[in-house]
């Protein structure tokens, strides 16, 4: 099975996490960039979890995990090794409109993470649809060192010049070129 690439507004999502250990603390610093909708239900969080939870005033329980506590989010990240919890709160989210993934076991998402290269305005994701984290890992290290330091900058004036500039064949054409320009000047093969 094949995942689709999304990127999806979390914008008024909000978001669990079960587990306080060091897959947890992965997939909070992946998600921190994006949103800080996010609560955290564990017996205990990693210090550097409970650094993060300070810092960006989320909302923590410690505790174990009940039946129930997904009902009110739009996405749950089960980032345990307990299989039983994993598929128990699999099962429970179905039929509830509410995206899952239980990190390291396909079986029992809906979604997985992909390796993220994160700067101000570009976004690029790495998938091998749960082959092989550890490829997506090291191509996402590959491609972040061809990335010259000055993309954000020119993303940057790209968008402000989007905004300002009327719509049509001349703008797309006046971008095709600045483009084109920056790749050849700052991107080597």
């Amino acid at each position: 099975m094949s995942y689709f690439p999304i990127y999806l507004n979390l914008e008024g999502k909000e978001i669990l996490i079960v587990g306080g250990g060091n897959i947890a603390l992965e997939k909070l610093q992946k998600l921190l960039p994006f949103t800080k909708n996010i609560t955290i239900i564990a017996k205990e969080v990693k210090y550097d979890i409970y650094i993060l939870i300070k810092e960006n005033c989320l909302t923590y329980y410690q505790r174990p995990y009940h039946e129930g506590d997904i009902d009110r989010f739009d996405i749950v990240v089960v980032a345990t090794d307990d299989i039983n919890l994993q598929k128990s709160i699999f099962l429970e989210s179905r039929g509830k409109h509410i995206l899952v993934n239980s990190v390291d076991n396909i079986k029992y998402c809906d979604f997985i993470f992909p390796s993220i290269i994160k700067r101000e305005n570009l976004t690029i994701t790495i998938s091998t649809n749960g082959a092989s984290p550890a490829f997506s890992k090291e191509l996402r290290l590959f491609l972040e060192n061809l990335l010259p330091s000055s993309i954000d900058d020119f993303l940057s004036k790209l968008k402000e010049l989007r905004d300002k500039l009327p719509k049509g064949k001349e703008r797309m054409q006046h971008f095709e070129k600045m483009v084109k320009s920056y790749f050849k000047e700052n991107i080597k093969p």
